[in-house]
């Protein structure tokens, strides 16, 4: 049975630990650039996916080698500053024609962008520790479920609302150097440790 405290308490948890993370300025980017509903597909699967992960291991997440996940997740970030910065301004045509774009390229785009960042998350430790502190693996699966896909919406909402005023090609060069930071940031973590 479902216990609403418990849902309640994660989703709040979870939910502020996640909103300042990378998943809400990776759904504005993908959000400007695809179509909102085939990006959340994926990102919810992913987000699924990690939150099933981490209620079965319980706390046998807090044991990976934090330092190669940030080591990992550097360089991710730093390839998808790479691959922003050097893209052509050929963004506002794919924008207007969402009927070029396939459902599984841009939700599989989606999924694998979280599924690889996410991975080891502050967000799926916590409800690792969640499903283990409260061993309630289904209300803490869903708090922090729900909690995930609200931040991804609202990230993929605001980046098609911020594209409406400010033109893609400056909302793409902010998010490359935003990249780059946590990029930089997170290797530098790995580094020293």
């Amino acid at each position: 049975m479902i216990s609403f405290t418990v849902t309640a308490v994660v989703f709040g948890v979870v939910f502020l630990a996640e909103l300042p993370d990378k998943t809400a300025l990776a759904g504005l980017v993908l959000g400007t650039r695809y179509r909102a509903s085939y990006v959340f597909a994926g990102v919810a699967a992913a987000f699924a996916l990690h939150v099933a992960l981490a209620v079965a291991a319980g706390s046998v997440l807090t044991l990976l080698p934090q330092q190669i996940v940030q080591a990992l997740t550097g360089v991710l970030f730093l390839g998808g500053a790479a691959v922003l910065l050097m893209k052509k301004d050929d963004g506002e045509e794919e924008i207007r024609n969402p009927e070029n774009q396939s459902f599984w390229k841009v939700a599989g785009a989606g999924f694998m962008l979280i599924l690889v960042a996410e991975f080891g998350d502050l967000t799926q430790i916590m409800t690792a520790n969640l499903a283990a502190r409260y061993d309630d693996p289904l209300s803490v699966g869903l708090g922090a479920v729900l909690a995930l896909w609200a931040v991804a919406g609202l990230g993929i909402v605001g980046g098609k609302a911020l594209m409406r005023r400010v033109p893609l090609k400056l909302i793409t060069k902010v998010a490359a150097l935003l990249m780059l930071g946590l990029g930089l940031w997170s290797l530098w973590e790995a580094v020293t440790g």
